[in-house]
């Protein structure tokens, strides 16, 4: 038996990388705002069709701009799912605003707008969305409740760079949307984000919130002799070490995301029997969205069938990990949210889900080494 780890994900490495990173160290310009800012900036808008991106120094430095930007305050209430990463609520608790955990369509693992619907009140500023393994969300119920109540809709979008909703590109379709290019996306510079925004308005004071709430991004373009201290804000601008990776990555988006459909289709191709034998419940994206191949995973019938799964495929040498433990049931969520109605699909889905390895490199012999362990599994 081949006993070769079959790791959960490895950083995608550019052609350009080094290239870009010893053109910074030979300037004299390494802190952010250079020219690989702009330039990976311009890709990033041309990917995803938004007017306005910031590089910022996370995904989290993104939603915390989202929660200034928002003006939330402690009289505030903000509906997170509570199947989601925890800067997803952290970045609105920071503000002082409650938390409200919706439950999610356990189709999709994602936000459900009927849950949504159940949880909204006078204090009730925004819902924050996450496209789960880049598969949208309903977006249209969600829309359909912010303009009929007047709440602004964050996209927490670190899976879903390049996906899409009905033709409509991820991160672009509500109020405002941010991205993670930490090292287990798809697009990567180690640790960066980017916050995308279709508002004029809302763009002038985020550049100037993201600069220490200074306006020196006008200054940088002539538009003042000086800058100033302007507003509240914070350093949320990467360097230009790290925007030259990015640049170099977003120069081969197609071909990582070429790599990681290719595994992905794999898995959905050869599972599907297996998954009907064994009462297993396979990811599905439904037919008005277009997947980033961010992850792809399966459930259990249980919690103890997903435990004896991942242990079945670390005995073969193989890396599936499960993923997030619900907030409305961590000390925090606790202390800093409140959850009116019990999350049970959240709950469920937390508690069956496995994630399979997937990153571009993953030869064609690994992907059947996984494919082979998974399918030796019987319930």
């Amino acid at each position: 038996m081949n006993t070769d780890r079959v790791i959960f994900s490895r950083p995608f490495r550019a052609r350009r990388e080094l290239a870009n990173l010893e053109a910074v160290l030979a300037s004299d310009h390494s802190h952010g705002d250079g020219q690989f800012t702009a330039s990976a900036t311009a890709k990033l808008k041309t990917i995803t069709g938004a007017p306005h991106a910031l590089l910022t120094t996370s995904c989290t430095s993104a939603l915390e701009m989202s929660g200034l930007l928002l003006e939330l305050g402690p009289d505030d209430e903000v509906i997170v799912p509570s199947f989601a990463f925890t800067s997803t609520a952290t970045a609105m608790a920071l503000r002082g605003a409650t938390c409200v955990f919706a439950d999610i369509d356990p189709a999709t693992g994602n936000l459900d707008p009927v849950s949504v619907a159940a949880l909204i009140s006078e204090r009730t500023k925004a819902v924050v969305v996450i496209h789960y393994g880049g598969v949208a969300a309903d977006m249209a119920g969600l829309l359909e409740l912010a303009n009929a109540h007047g709440f602004a809709v964050v996209e927490d979008n670190a899976h879903g760079l390049g996906g899409t909703w009905r033709g409509r590109q991820l991160g672009t379709i509500g109020t405002m949307g941010t991205l993670s290019f930490h090292d287990t996306k798809n697009v990567h510079c180690g640790e960066g984000g980017a916050l995308l925004l279709t508002d004029e308005i809302l763009m002038a004071r985020a550049e100037i919130i993201r600069e220490k709430g200074t306006d020196r991004a006008r200054f940088l373009r002539g538009a003042v002799d000086k800058y100033s201290w302007q507003d509240i804000g914070s350093s949320y601008l990467p360097s230009e070490l790290n925007a030259a990776v990015l640049d170099a990555q977003l120069d081969e988006f197609g071909t990582i995301q070429a790599g990681r459909h290719r595994v992905w289709d794999t898995y959905a191709a050869a599972l599907p029997d297996w998954a009907r034998r064994n009462d297993m419940r396979l990811m599905s994206v439904p037919a008005d969205r277009e997947h980033t191949a961010h992850l792809y995973y399966l459930r259990t019938p249980t919690e103890r069938r997903r435990d004896d799964l991942i242990a079945h495929l670390a005995a073969q040498g193989i890396s599936a990990p499960f993923h997030y433990i619900p907030l409305d049931s961590s000390p925090a969520g606790f202390k800093l949210g409140r959850t009116p109605r019990p999350c049970l699909h959240s709950a469920e889905f937390s508690a069956t889900v496995v994630r399979l390895p997937l990153w571009p490199g993953l030869t064609d012999a690994q992907v059947g080494r996984v494919i082979d362990a998974v399918t030796a599994f019987t319930v």
